[in-house]
């Protein structure tokens, strides 16, 4: 994949955001931390206000049965983070801040950001992995951009 210069490389997850951008050229890209967000993995206690939700039918002996899943709160946050970041990053287009963009996430905040972009943020995606790549080295992050073999796991 070719990397023009001052392309931004969003590196996210649902916790954490490198903005990125290239210093280098197409041939040698030289990237550069721009910005990063990180948001505060809270304890289950901190984020639950009450216990799972019960039906009103009885289970038997006076007992009642839960018929409602439990929230994943951590889900949750997860998502709203990568909701606050695609609109950061539509502001961004919007304001003409970058020209072409790269997003290395994994799956579900793909999916996310996707689902969210502005028609000038999809103009200027030039290229998408779907990789954890948030607590990896810059060095792995340009060779996967680079396509130098996949970076260790």
């Amino acid at each position: 994949m070719t990397i023009p210069h001052d392309t931004l490389v969003l590196v996210a997850d649902g916790r954490k955001a490198l903005f990125l951008r290239n210093r280098g050229d197409e041939q040698q890209i030289d990237l550069r931390t721009a910005s990063h967000r990180e948001r505060e993995d809270r304890k289950d206690s901190d984020i639950k206000t009450d216990a799972a939700g019960r039906s009103g039918r009885a289970a038997g002996a006076g007992a009642f049965q839960d018929t409602m899943a439990e929230t994943d709160f951590h889900q949750q946050e997860e998502d709203r983070f990568a909701r606050d970041l695609s609109d950061k990053v539509n502001a961004m287009a919007l304001a003409g801040e970058f020209d072409d963009l790269v997003i290395v996430a994994p799956a579900r905040t793909m999916g996310e950001l996707r689902l969210l972009w502005h028609k000038e943020v999809q103009r200027r995606l030039v290229g998408e992995h779907v990789k954890e790549m948030t607590d990896r080295p810059v060095s792995d992050i340009e060779a996967l951009l680079i396509g130098d073999g996949a970076p260790p796991s």
